[in-house]
């Protein structure tokens, strides 16, 4: 008896789950990585940060190419010593250019890296706002191979976004 009444509290609770309505939503990240206002405010601070240092570097590769120039030009009529002296001067320049452009590389993509966290967690808080305000029972991110308009919430959260400062 106790069996019978078990298994038929199981199928009522079962029904009524079926029943219930599940609220599921996918969200495209990439998308909103691509198209958040915070991302355009990113990548101007990255340019102004980092504009600097790239004309600095730019300059000196002009100034590197002159000095390659003038040892084609002037090469066969400059001394064994002038020659040899400009030929050290244009390998110690490209060292110190390449060293300085690797540590370019290496200080943009911290500072990328660190932006893209900030907006990863600024769309995170944005996702869950929208679960919450929208009473969404899944919310998917990744690993999504299809999903239909309906339950694509990307935009939603574009303008949950676009009021977060």
């Amino acid at each position: 008896m106790l069996k019978k009444m078990f298994f038929l509290a199981a199928l009522i609770m079962a029904s009524q789950a079926v029943q219930a309505e599940i609220k599921i939503g996918v969200v495209n990240v990439p998308l909103l990585m691509a198209n958040a206002p915070q991302a355009a405010d990113a990548k101007k601070r990255l340019e102004k940060e980092f504009s600097p240092k790239d004309k600095q570097l730019v300059s000196q590769a002009k100034a590197i190419k002159k000095l390659e120039e003038k040892l084609a030009r002037d090469g066969l009529t400059m001394t064994d010593t002038e020659k040899r002296k400009l030929e050290r001067d244009i390998i110690a320049k490209r060292r110190d250019v390449q060293r300085a452009q690797q540590e370019f590389k290496e200080d943009f993509s911290i500072r990328r890296n660190e932006e893209l966290g900030k907006m990863q967690t600024r769309i995170i808080e944005a996702v869950k706002a929208l679960a919450a305000e929208g009473k969404y029972d899944l919310l998917l991110t990744e690993g999504v191979i299809y999903a239909s308009p309906k339950v694509d919430v990307t935009s939603k959260v574009q303008e949950k976004l676009s009021t977060m400062p």
